[in-house]
């Protein structure tokens, strides 16, 4: 049938995918899609139009899943709402997600969600038409664009699958021709819509390239390690409780009678992500890809470099650990947005804008530096974790000697202190690169001070931590703030996976998928505590917990897996999803958000814990809504349980 031809806005990116300055326009003499397809240049634009709707993962007000996360929580005043995104994440934590106006609504592209169906409609148009294109694209290009467009319409569906369960799967355009009964599409069953993208992404695979040789302008594309760590994350999700055997969605059955989600429980669905992990590991590992060590200061002590290299690994641009991210996914609003002050004259002039903070909830989810959870370590004083002591001088590249701070903060392990600033704690970067005990005073690391009324504590009711903690993890130890003349902001990509985040997933996969954990589910999350600086899980817990056994088991081991997760990948959008896709979140999202006291002016007033919000979470949401509009557009759709 003859495609719809009708007059076009085709949104344009100067395709240097090296840039994270984008530049959508109207070209001069493209009005229809034969003309798109004309010649290898509009062709290459078009191209360019797909990737301009990959959402914006690192932009707190455009993201769900970072304000959204029980990770974060933030100032709420009239300075922020005003016109803007900014508390979309933080409604949804705090119940506010309805169907009237759903917000992150990328079903239509409103309320700080991508136009996810429109992003794949511009991918069948591509498909449909790049065969049109003249002799002066190659063979070899169109197959190599082609593949990259079909890996972006898999993820454009994925990215709706997350959020919605089941949807409709545009596997291609409706033609001009089409009547109402073929617009009124309907909810395709979950497991068949999986089926599909995992196909596109495989027949995709063969004719993308395992690296990008063109780094000047390519670095973003696509590439062979980038579909298969889709691929593989796409059927670890898959394979996980909220879509494995889930009764709750035991109602999703259309007005034709068909089920769109499989209720019994399937095991070898574990045994296919398993298969998919270890490929795309292997195939990362040929491509060069590697966990990240920092190398950009040599000076330093081995303690400061391990710490800058669980920090920086996600702000390190286009490291070798980052298996795929986009060229636009700057982390500068993330950065702004969570990084603190340095000087308390720089409220004055404010070169960051930190509204966020990290809960009480993430200083306690860290190991304690034998490795195991610090309710679980026989050495750990949990119980009084928030009463004080003097830090001790082996912990002086992470917290200044003598300082006295909640026990909270002392004797944990080394991710907790790349990720978490807090009373006392050494920052290294922002203009100071001395390590501790290296050059003059005025050299060394800044010390926080987080009590109100001192520089990284509250001195206004709008710019502060609520909760007494910064996080670090999210700036660029390069961007300095120390003057109203002197503020630069690095800026750097934010990783969509990277190398860890697949280690991870392939321990899981295989756990799952076995009666008990064998050496290979060990091995793979043991190189990622190794890189942290911990023994192995079956020494750690043998040695310091009071569960030695722990990782014998298979529950044992999920348990530790999905902490090592939360762990490893905090504050990089990922909880969000995890916990929902294991049905953990109900758990989680119940529990009071606390910090400490910011108005304490004393040690002891600050360390006193206060709950900061009580939120709900309900079982309807572990899916998004389907907005009420569309329900009554298309009345073969139905909306998602107890919406």
């Amino acid at each position: 049938m003859k495609k719809l031809k009708n007059i076009i806005l085709i949104y344009i990116l100067v395709f240097n995918f090296a840039c994270s300055d984008y530049l959508d326009v109207v070209p001069d003499n493209v009005a229809t899609i034969d003309h798109a397809f004309l010649d290898r240049t509009s062709a290459e634009r078009y191209l360019a139009t797909c990737y301009t709707y990959f959402p914006n993962l690192s932009d707190p007000s455009d993201d769900p899943s970072i304000l959204g996360s029980d990770e974060w929580w933030a100032i709420e005043d009239d300075f922020y709402n005003g016109s803007s995104q900014y508390y979309a994440g933080l409604k949804i934590q705090k119940g506010e997600q309805n169907s009237n106006s759903p917000l992150f609504n990328a079903w239509d592209g409103y309320n700080g969600g991508r136009a996810c169906y429109r992003a794949i409609r511009d991918c069948n148009v591509f498909l449909e038409n790049i065969h049109k294109v003249g002799n002066d694209l190659s063979e070899e290009e169109e197959t190599r664009w082609t593949a990259e467009v079909k890996v972006l319409k898999a993820y454009y569906h994925f990215y709706l699958m997350r959020m919605y369960g089941p949807i409709p799967i545009v596997k291609e355009n409706l033609p001009i021709s089409a009547n109402i009964d073929e617009v009124r599409v309907y909810r395709d069953p979950f497991d068949e819509g999986i089926d599909y993208i995992i196909g596109l992404i495989d027949e995709a695979v063969p004719y993308l390239p395992l690296e990008i040789m063109n780094v000047s302008s390519e670095l973003g594309r696509i590439t062979q390690p980038a579909a298969l760590t889709l691929k593989a994350k796409i059927l670890v999700t898959a394979a996980s409780p909220l879509f494995n055997g889930n009764t709750d969605l035991s109602g999703l059955v259309d007005n034709r009678g068909v089920a769109l989600a499989n209720t019994n429980y399937d095991a070898t669905k574990w045994s296919r992500a398993a298969i998919a992990c270890k490929n795309a590991i292997d195939t990362c590992l040929l491509a060069g890809h590697k966990l990240y060590e920092f190398t950009k200061q040599t000076n330093v002590s081995d303690s400061t470099k391990r710490l800058m290299t669980l920090r920086h690994v996600v702000t390190d641009k286009w490291n070798k650990e980052i298996i795929w991210t986009e060229a636009k996914l700057s982390m500068y609003a993330y950065q702004r947005a969570t990084t603190p002050f340095f000087l308390i004259e720089q409220a004055q002039w404010t070169p960051t804008d930190p509204y966020m903070c990290p809960t009480l909830r993430m200083a306690e989810l860290f190991y304690s530096k034998n490795g195991v959870p610090i309710d679980e370590d026989t050495e750990f004083d949990y119980q009084n974790r928030f009463n004080t002591a003097a830090a001790p001088e082996e912990a002086k590249y992470y917290i200044q000697p003598g300082y006295e701070t909640a026990k909270l903060n002392i004797d944990r392990e080394t991710r907790f202190y790349a990720n978490l600033a807090f009373d006392g704690a050494i920052w290294f970067g922002n203009g100071r690169y001395k390590d501790v005990g290296d050059g003059t005073t005025s050299e060394q690391p800044w010390v926080f001070h987080t009590k109100k009324g001192q520089p990284q504590g509250k001195t206004s009711n709008l710019r502060y931590s609520l909760s007494g903690y910064w996080v670090r993890r999210t700036s660029h130890f390069e961007s300095v703030s120390t003057s109203s003349s002197s503020n630069v902001v690095v800026r750097s990509t934010f990783p969509i996976i990277r190398l860890a985040d697949l280690y991870l997933l392939y321990s899981e996969a295989l756990n799952e998928s076995m009666d008990a954990p064998n050496q290979d589910v060990y091995e793979y999350i043991d190189l990622v505590r190794e890189r942290a600086g911990l023994e192995g899980v079956v020494a750690s817990w043998k040695n310091a917990s009071r569960f030695p056994s722990k990782p014998s088991t298979k529950e044992g081991m999920r348990e530790i897996i999905q902490q090592e997760r939360m762990i490893e990948l905090a504050f990089e959008g990922k909880r969000f999803w995890d916990i929902r896709r294991w049905k953990t979140a109900h758990e989680w999202l119940n529990q009071p958000i606390r910090g400490l006291n910011a108005n304490g002016e004393t040690t002891q007033e600050f360390n006193a814990v206060r709950v900061l919000y009580t939120p709900k979470f309900a079982t309807k949401d572990y899916l998004f809504p389907i907005s009420q509009h569309n329900l009554r557009v298309n009345t073969n759709l139905i909306q998602n349980p107890y919406w």
